[in-house]
């Protein structure tokens, strides 16, 4: 990367511990996480083929009045990317949710 070119890019942090990552070190990882609501059919029961379907639609937009289309979105899919230095890497590859 051209001197130029590394002045007009933003600088990067570790997303943890806040230290500054520099580009082309190789002492840090860009870490991509996807997460998506349970994509499986749901349960239908012989209850809930009783129901108004109509009633029960309008029962879930109002409990979705209140989220904006991103709110909304984000309850189902999300993917962000974080950024860690060597050091916050090795423990959270190994523990990510600890």
């Amino acid at each position: 990367m051209s001197k130029k070119a590394a002045e007009l890019t933003e600088p990067l942090f570790c997303n943890r511990c806040g230290a500054i990552l520099v580009e082309g070190s190789g002492a840090f990882y860009r870490v991509h996480i996807e997460a998506l609501a349970d994509p499986a059919p749901p349960v239908i029961s012989s209850e809930d083929l009783a129901k108004d379907p109509s009633e029960e639609i309008k029962k879930l937009l109002a409990q979705m009045k209140e989220l904006s289309a991103q709110e909304a979105m984000h309850q189902v899919y999300r993917r962000l990317t974080i950024f860690l230095c060597l050091a916050c890497y090795r423990p959270w590859i190994e523990n990510p949710a600890g």
